[in-house]
């Protein structure tokens, strides 16, 4: 399989994470042990759909353009990793609690409970890697 295949592949599956960790997050009232602050999550959209419009845009146009300058690739990147970075405080509603007065954990199911976040964000992370390393090495 080409890296070209690769990346967008992960481009398209990095673009699903942003748009459904908004609407799971916002659907289920911030499911987990703690609640999801508004800023993190704005922070996750905003900086997500940024991320995937300019990095797309780097993608498909020719180096030699304006928007196929590396400066381009370079400003998605860093979006990328905010959205990475802002992904992994998201997982952070799962920590268990502690303590006298924690509330008991509910049963959750694969969709339900931290599984699919852990896979997401984790994955998410993964993929910003090979974005880097993809610009890094001009592989794309």
């Amino acid at each position: 399989m080409s890296t070209d295949v690769v990346v967008y592949v992960l481009t398209a599956l990095a673009g699903v994470v942003v748009v459904l960790t908004r609407l799971r997050v916002r659907a289920d009232g911030g499911a987990g042990q703690h609640r999801v602050s508004s800023p993190v999550l704005a922070v996750h959209t905003v900086a997500g759909g940024l991320a995937v419009v300019v990095w797309v845009v780097f993608l498909a146009f020719p180096e030699d353009s304006a928007p196929g300058h590396p400066v381009v690739g370079i400003v998605a990147l860093a979006l990328w990793w905010v959205v990475a970075l802002d992904g992994l405080l998201v997982l952070l509603r799962w920590l268990p609690t502690r303590g006298r007065h924690a509330v008991e954990a509910s049963a959750a199911t694969w969709s339900n409970g931290p599984g699919l976040s852990v896979l997401a964000h984790l994955g998410m992370v993964v993929a910003v890697l090979v974005f880097t390393w993809v610009y890094l090495t001009s592989a794309v």
